[in-house]
């Protein structure tokens, strides 16, 4: 009963915001981010602590005004998931999106091979699955089972409006490597805490567990993998579609010689991406949580500055704004590191 009821509460919620003009919604939510970030305080020593370590370079006063930001962008999000259904369409969609490195982007996903695709908590991750689906690439994407199974069906209806399907993060194996064996596409969030026996990455300068799971799918099913992500541009509804790397494990490269290489790599390429952003990262998550024994730490830190060299040759790739040349099926051009110009 208690969940039906905050499930209405919430559908009421939404409906109030459907109502607004967004000029509206985004007073609100400067507002919210106001009383988050400066008057409650939420979470407030956790996202800063996050943010020191990540940018030593910023004062006190730069570091409260990124998460101000932050607290806005979340509710911006909340405010663009309540409008797009109404809003973007089949016919109108190029109205809200900026497809960057489109060729290299349709070429990988019309291969007719499967594909991993990683993301973060970055921009509007909600909407990136969405629109991709009004683009005609349905996904396939793992997600955490909602506490409240109104909320939760509620919010996969929005998810599968367009073709994203949901697989459930615990018990959804099977179905991950069905979808891998037929030659679907998989969609993950790459930047959750995967406890002490996850695969230790370095990632904005400090140890971080990740799920081993992404790397072996990739490796084990012959996928490409790719790293994007929707980044908001100057408005709400308005976002960069990128596809920023691409890792293909018939190449022979380095990086995707081992599960360790791969998992560091495209941890990597999310750091550069976020870097451009950093207000519409989610630094409220404990993310560098690090319980493993004073041994395994040192151990862990003499193997991460062994992969110095292929991490700063990624971020300069980057940087140099290399043009895509991964073309499907081609093995000579198959799955280089790739970034869009």
């Amino acid at each position: 009963m208690v969940q039906y009821l905050v499930y209405w509460w919430v559908r009421v919620l939404i409906c109030a915001v459907q109502a607004l003009r967004m000029e509206t919604c985004q007073k609100l939510a400067a507002a919210g981010a106001t009383l988050f970030a400066n008057v409650l305080g939420v979470r407030r020593q956790v996202i800063d602590d996050n943010l020191r370590h990540a940018f030593p370079e910023l004062d006190d006063g730069q570091r409260r005004r990124i998460a101000w930001q932050m607290w806005e962008h979340l509710f911006i999000l909340i405010v663009e998931i309540a409008h797009a259904p109404r809003k973007i369409h089949e016919t109108n969609w190029r109205d809200f999106i900026e497809l960057v490195n489109a060729p290299t982007l349709t070429n990988l996903l019309l291969s007719g091979r499967p594909v991993v695709v990683v993301s973060a908590h970055f921009g509007n991750f909600e909407m990136a699955g969405y629109l991709m689906g009004i683009l005609g690439f349905p996904s396939y994407t793992v997600a955490r089972t909602l506490d409240n199974r109104y909320l939760d069906d509620f919010l996969n209806r929005f998810r599968s409006r367009t073709g994203q399907h949901m697989i459930p993060k615990k018990g959804g194996y099977d179905q991950i490597v069905e979808v891998l064996s037929r030659g679907g596409h998989m969609t993950f969030l790459a930047d959750q805490y995967a406890g002490s026996r996850g695969c230790w990455v370095e990632f904005f300068g400090r140890p971080a567990s990740v799920h081993k799971a992404i790397a072996l799918f990739a490796l084990g099913h012959d996928a490409p993998l790719g790293v994007g992500a929707g980044r908001r541009l100057d408005r709400p509804l308005r976002y960069e579609l990128k596809l920023d790397a691409v890792a293909d494990p018939r190449s022979g490269e380095e990086h995707v010689s081992s599960v360790p290489r791969l998992t560091q790599w495209y941890t990597s390429v999310l750091e550069t991406v976020i870097r451009r952003s950093p207000e519409q990262y989610w630094w409220l998550h404990r993310r560098w949580k690090d319980t493993r024994p004073a041994k395994k730490r040192a151990a862990a830190a003499r193997a991460a500055a062994n992969e110095t060299a292929s991490r700063a040759a990624v971020g300069q790739a980057l940087v140099a704004g290399q043009a895509p040349d991964f073309v499907a099926g081609q093995s000579s051009a198959a799955g280089r590191t790739t970034q869009a110009a």
